[in-house]
């Protein structure tokens, strides 16, 4: 029987999750790698973070979307699951944004964080 917990996210861009992991200091390895789980169970990931305790956390892609895959049983990460999703997802879309809309020529113009963490961002584009 396995402990593993599949979590959906809304993730899909690799780059950018990666980049969200590297602002919050999270200790990350590229994969495909293994996520070490339960009486030596395993998965394969994409995005592997280990812990101390040699149970690891992982982001896998499941043709969809990079699902966050763990033994919650022995998360040991500082904050909740949710709130580590929260934290990673608000990073990822933070990079989704800026990244899409250089893409399209655009240049962030203002940024600004809020008292409530949330994150304002002002683009701009000249055309010809």
């Amino acid at each position: 029987m396995s402990h593993f917990s599949q979590i959906k996210t809304q993730i899909r861009n690799l780059s950018s999750l990666q980049e969200a992991l590297n602002d919050l200091g999270i200790d990350w390895k590229q994969g495909p790698a293994t996520v070490r789980g339960y009486q030596g169970q395993t998965h394969s990931a994409e995005v592997v973070i280990p812990q101390e305790n040699q149970y690891d956390v992982g982001f896998r892609w499941n043709g969809n979307e990079y699902e966050l895959v763990a033994d919650l049983q022995y998360w040991q990460q500082p904050l909740t699951v949710n709130g580590f999703l929260n934290q990673v997802s608000q990073r990822y879309a933070y990079h989704t944004v800026k990244n899409t809309t250089s893409a399209e020529g655009f240049q962030v113009a203002e940024e600004q964080k809020n008292e409530d963490g949330s994150i304002r961002l002002v683009v701009q584009r000249w055309s010809a």
